[in-house]
This record gives C-alpha cells, sequence and structure tokens, in this order.
C-alpha cells in the first residue's frame, strides 16, 4: 500500500509494539525465514517469539508451490488460498497488523506488502525486528499464539500494484525498473541461486540491504529517499529482485520516503528467465 497508510505508521518501534501488546485490535505476525534452511523460521518461533505472535511461513503460507520452467521461486499465493490461511490466523478489519523477522525485515515486508495487495492497510513493520526486540530486555515466550475470535476479513486484491513480464517488455520508457539485489548478482558476476546470471535490461541496481544503517534499523526517510533516482516524466517505478520478496523491502523502502508505492513485479529474476526468449543484460 499506502494510498491508505501514512508513511509514519508504516515502521514500528520496540517501544511502541510494547505499548500495544494488550491491544484487542492487534495481530503479531513472526515471518522469520532463512532460504539456506526452511525449517528454521518455524523452529525459532516455537523457541521463543514476541508475546501473542502467530507465524507465517514464506514457502508454506505467502508463497505457491513453485512450477519448474514457468513461476519464480516464489509466486504469489491463490488470492482463495491466501484469505482462507489469514481468517485462520483470525485476522479481522479492524486489527492493526505489526510483522517482524529477525531483523533486517526482507520477509517482514513481503507479508507487508500481500497485506496491503488485498486492501488491508493497517499494517506495520517492526522496526529491527525480533533482535532489536530482544536487544530492549523485552519478553520473549514459548507459547502457541491463538486468536479466540472469527475472522472477518476479505480479500480484495489491488492488481494495480503488480505488474508481469509481458507488461514490462511493452513498458520500456514508461518504467524505472529497480532490482534489488546485491550489485555482483545485478551485473551477473556471480549467481548463487538462480542457474541464469544478469539483469532485466534497463534495470537499475538499488540493492535493498542499503535500506538499513550500520545498526540493522531503517534509515531515516530522507536517506532513503535520496537512494531513489529521479523519475522521467511519466515514469512508473517497478522493484524487482531474484524471487519477489527483496523487492518489498524497497518497495516498503519508497513509501517510508514519502515516495508513491512501485510496482512488484511478483515473478522477478527468477520468473523472468524461465523463457529464453526474454532479454538478458549483464554489466552496469
Amino acid at each position: 500500500m499506502s494510498k491508505h497508510q501514512s508513511s509514519m505508521s508504516v515502521l514500528i518501534s520496540v517501544e511502541q509494539l510494547a505499548s500495544m501488546l494488550k491491544d484487542d485490535n492487534l495481530l503479531i505476525v513472526d515471518t522469520r525465514f532463512k532460504l539456506e534452511d526452511t525449517g528454521y523460521g518455524q523452529a525459532a518461533y516455537d523457541s521463543a517469539h514476541i508475546p501473542g505472535a502467530l507465524y507465517m511461513d514464506l514457502n508454506k503460507d505467502m508463497s505457491a508451490p513453485v512450477i519448474p520452467g514457468e513461476t519464480g521461486r516464489h509466486p504469489l499465493p491463490d488470492v482463495g488460498e491466501f484469505e482462507a490461511r489469514l481468517r485462520e490466523l483470525g485476522l479481522r478489519k479492524s486489527d492493526h497488523v505489526v510483522i517482524y523477522d529477525d531483523g533486517p525485515g526482507v520477509y517482514a515486508a513481503r507479508l507487508w506488502w500481500m497485506l496491503n495487495w488485498l486492501g488491508h492497510h493497517q499494517v506495520s513493520v517492526l522496526d529491527g525486528g525480533i533482535n532489536a526486540w530482544r536487544q530492549a530486555g523485552r519478553e520473549l515466550l514459548a507459547d502457541i499464539g491463538v486468536r479466540a475470535w472469527p475472522s472477518d476479513f476479505v480479500a480484495r486484491p489491488d492488481n494495480s500494484l503488480v505488474i508481469d513480464a509481458a507488461q514490462i517488455l511493452q513498458g520500456d520508457s514508461h518504467l524505472q525498473l529497480l532490482d534489488a539485489r546485491a550489485l555482483e548478482r545485478f551485473r551477473g558476476e556471480v549467481e548463487p541461486i538462480d542457474p541464469v546470471a544478469g539483469h532485466i535490461p534497463g534495470a537499475l541496481c538499488l540493492p535493498c540491504l542499503a535500506n538499513l544503517g550500520a545498526d540493522g534499523r531503517w534509515r531515516p526517510a530522507q536517506q532513503l529517499l535520496e537512494r531513489f533516482p529521479v523519475l522521467s516524466e511519466g515514469q512508473q517505478r517497478v522493484c524487482y529482485c531474484g524471487s519477489g520478496v527483496t523487492a518489498c523491502h524497497n518497495i516498503l523502502a519508497a513509501v517510508v520516503a514519502g515516495l508513491p508505492m512501485p510496482k512488484l513485479y511478483p515473478g522477478s529474476w527468477s520468473e523472468w528467465i524461465t523463457r529464453a526468449d526474454r532479454p538478458i543484460a549483464t554489466g552496469q
């Protein structure tokens, strides 16, 4: 989102969240995950989490099954199935959802974007994640959180927030493509995950982890604003990455910076390269 949410409320501090814990309209979601250890997040949650938090898994909850040769590595889930999962968690239209991961906000930003895409705009990311919570000496629990009331959430997807490969190929100069991956992957010098290296022609490299300061917290809005290249007249920003996850970090950064919400290319690089007729660039 963020047509409906001020940039001030997109990020929330440990102190702000701690003051809200007894609020009946608060839903906390733990999204910890590691690509190299897909069982890590659930195990970490089971061991200790912020009081009241529920767990959502990137692969199981926030992505559809991969179709080899057709989708990227983390395709968006079926809207009906994801709505059912959110209702199972107890999400209500009146809830303020606060999302966290270990700290960088990569997986939290993915769920933040998805909730906004489906029409739930009262949603924030915990700045610094559970690491900041732990460093502040706040309580962690191992009990399993539950919601005792029925959900009334209804998904209303806003597909103006997404763009597909065909639209990118047609868009040309009307799109400012921002690639969230590290510079060496963008240039095609290394590719540790996907079978083909490089980037979408015309894209600019905007590594998402530079949205964070040395302390692991999000940079101030002005610093984030200065990271984004200026748009030409009539241009629209489009964020992508390897699989549509870290791109959401740049979308969140844009909203914090007070910019219009960029579109997401959900399939991203891992989907782009499934078709040999799509062009590929390397270097700068």
